[in-house]
């Protein structure tokens, strides 16, 4: 028989399954594109660990750890509430303290994610500056994606986005994105890849 502690980690593992089930609501303005609340996040993780590596590189020492959970869980509460955009939020207020105080009660890991919660919330700490300028990247990259493939307003959206960086690295890494042509890192090389598609190893690059 399962302990109530595995029972109350496997509840955990549901909510955040539901995460993946949750759609991001901005892109309804847009009339174009879709994602959900896990496909963001991952967007979030994995630009914070190119964000970290940026920063270390100019003399800082982010917390690599602290960093990536921060952007792991940054929108745990949205599993309860959902995803309000920015229209939304000025009529409709969503208890996120609540629900995350809901979602973590009971579990092994509560202060962990409790202090989490606290640092992304108050945007102070290195780490947490970095995560919310990856949470910013994420939605600059698929919001370039977007224009790139004729949504006008996401070439507005854009222009708001980047405003709200907190960190040198998120604006540099921005204004690099936004210049870059979105399929440039998959067809860079035309001929070789796709005239003869022969493979790299055949036209005698090494592995």
């Amino acid at each position: 028989m399962d302990r109530p502690a595995d029972q109350r980690l496997a509840d955990f593992l549901f909510e955040g399954q539901m995460l993946k089930r949750t759609p991001r609501s901005g892109y309804q303005f847009l009339g174009r594109g879709r994602e959900s609340v896990a496909e963001h996040a991952f967007g979030v993780v994995f630009i914070s660990y190119a964000l970290a590596w940026k920063a270390r590189e100019r003399g800082q020492s982010p917390d690599m750890e602290r960093l990536l959970l921060l952007a792991l869980f940054h929108d745990l509460p949205e599993a309860r509430t959902g995803d309000l955009n920015y229209m939304n939020k000025r009529y409709v207020a969503s208890f996120e303290d609540k629900a995350h105080a809901d979602a973590v009660r009971g579990l092994p890991f509560r202060e962990e994610l409790e202090g989490l919660y606290r640092e992304w919330k108050a945007c102070e700490t290195l780490e947490a500056r970095l995560a919310a300028d990856a949470d910013q990247l994420d939605m600059v990259c698929e919001l370039s994606r977007l224009a790139a493939d004729g949504c006008l307003q996401a070439a507005d959206w854009i222009g708001f986005a980047r405003k709200r960086f907190r960190t040198e690295e998120g604006r540099a890494l921005c204004a690099a994105a936004v210049c870059r042509d979105p399929a440039a890192w998959w067809f860079e090389k035309k001929d070789e890849y796709w005239v003869a598609p022969r493979g790299p190893l055949a036209s005698g690059e090494k592995a």
